[in-house]
């Protein structure tokens, strides 16, 4: 059984379901939250489709990679959780590496940009290119956790510091990457700290002046984990996988999530409340969201929808497998598909809406072979599997979020797997074509098990 670790003050961060990894990579956090890893058959592929490994991750270059932006020059840029030059990270590393900014081309050819030191941060979450050419991040170590930007050549520099003020009333370990409003300013959340030490959502200007706009208060909503999107409307909307509901079904207690709008100026509307469908077939503890073309938001749910589709897997908590939800911004909420296994089971990543109108996501388990999928869902809910992981773990294994670049393939990462079983970072092609990169990439938006979730 795999494991994922976190760091003891993250509240099981999840921005960085990365972290699943073998045996060799406990240690590093001191909660533990387990992902499941499955049964294995054959991989399974259209004709018309293309699947490639760009790259393998070996430790030194990072390992458990999160989810890839594309920059203005045509490459690609991410993070890996661990890994890198500087190993050991800290005292309760265990020998993973404090995790890594790096660049690939789309080709493949893979250059670290920034091996963290622990001191500047680590555990680094997903970035976005801002409209200044720099390259914006999160990381969830050092102290509380930082903010920092990067040139494309260049080393970080920490523009915040989080935790410093009193109690950590500015919000402690942001789980997730920062979005940049229309006004230039970036937006977010983390985890923790704030008022009621339940997280916050921020506003930083690209030099480093921050704005807390709201403390949750944990119970109506509380632990936001996933990236904000900015809606045409010029508020942000966001998720929690605390608060609201505290039955998640199953036979398993705890707040279950919640969907919340929020003005840049810091008022904030909970739009909807998970789990208060009978039998959770809503879903509960949702992803990041992404805004269609059609003006509703979707997003996915990592558990719920038929409780008792993921029960025959290797899981000591099977709280179903998920959902696909659409929700309008005035918060009415349809769900669109519930996963029951063999079409994947727990998508942890939400979804992106690619040039040909359609969703796509992935999952981390489920699948012909258990190792996750890459799926495609109408507007309406019709979803197709387009590609299961195979069991070898050279394609890798537990996908995280995708991207759909500017030549119209899509491009992922992988959070183990691969030569090294240190993560991959993998193209698939399926004919879309295209001149326009999908709008949003899936970043910061995985979860943790609720029953393993630190407190």
């Amino acid at each position: 059984m795999a494991t994922l670790s976190e760091h003891e003050t993250m509240n099981g961060n999840s921005a960085n379901v990365a972290r699943l990894g073998t045996t060799k990579k406990l240690g590093f956090m001191k909660r533990v939250s387990i992902i499941p890893m499955l049964c294995a058959a054959a991989a399974i592929a259209s004709p018309a489709q293309t699947f490639a490994t760009l790259h393998s991750f070996d430790g030194t270059d990072g390992a458990s990679p999160n989810a890839l932006v594309q920059g203005t020059d045509g490459n690609f840029y991410g993070t890996t959780g661990n890994g890198g030059a500087i190993n050991p990270c800290s005292a309760d590393d265990g020998g993973l590496g404090c995790g890594t900014v790096f660049q690939i081309t789309p080709t493949g050819t893979l250059s670290t940009l920034h091996s963290f030191n622990g001191t500047d941060g680590y555990v680094p979450n997903g970035l976005i290119q801002g409209s200044d050419g720099k390259f914006y991040g999160t990381t969830v170590g050092a102290g509380g956790g930082t903010v920092y930007s990067i040139i494309p050549d260049g080393t970080p520099m920490t523009l915040y510091n989080f935790c410093s003020q009193t109690n950590c009333a500015d919000g402690s370990n942001p789980a997730a990457a920062l979005v940049q409003g229309t006004d230039g300013n970036f937006y977010g959340t983390t985890s923790g700290g704030g008022a009621s030490n339940s997280g916050t959502v921020f506003k930083i200007t690209p030099s480093g002046a921050l704005t807390t706009l709201y403390s949750f208060d944990g119970t109506t909503a509380a632990s936001p984990r996933a990236a904000l999107v900015q809606g045409i409307d010029g508020n942000f909307y966001g998720t929690t996988i605390s608060g609201g509901s505290d039955w998640c079904g199953h036979g398993q207690p705890g707040f279950c999530g919640t969907i919340f709008k929020i003005t840049p100026q810091g008022t904030l509307t909970l739009l909807y409340t998970f789990c208060e469908q009978p039998g959770c077939s809503d879903g509960f503890y949702p992803s990041g969201l992404v805004q269609g073309s059609d003006g509703n938001f979707y997003g996915t749910a990592a558990y719920g929808g038929n409780l008792v589709a993921c029960d025959n897997l290797d899981y000591p908590y099977n709280p179903s497998c998920g959902t696909v939800f659409k929700i309008t911004p005035g918060g009415t909420l349809t769900t669109l598909h519930p996963f029951g296994s063999t079409d994947g089971g727990w998508p942890l990543s939400g979804v992106i809406q690619a040039t040909d109108g359609n969703f796509y996501g992935t999952t981390v388990g489920g699948g012909a072979n258990g190792y996750g999928t890459l799926f495609r869902i109408t507007p309406t809910g019709t979803l197709i599997t387009l590609y299961s992981f195979p069991n070898t773990g050279v394609s890798g294994a537990w996908p995280n979020g995708l991207f759909e670049a500017t030549n119209g393939i899509f491009y992922g990462t992988t959070a183990n797997g691969g030569a090294g079983n240190d993560g991959t970072v993998f193209s698939f092609a399926i004919g879309i074509g295209g001149t326009t990169a999908s709008t949003a990439s899936s970043l910061g938006s995985q979860v943790c098990p609720p029953s393993k979730i630190a407190t």
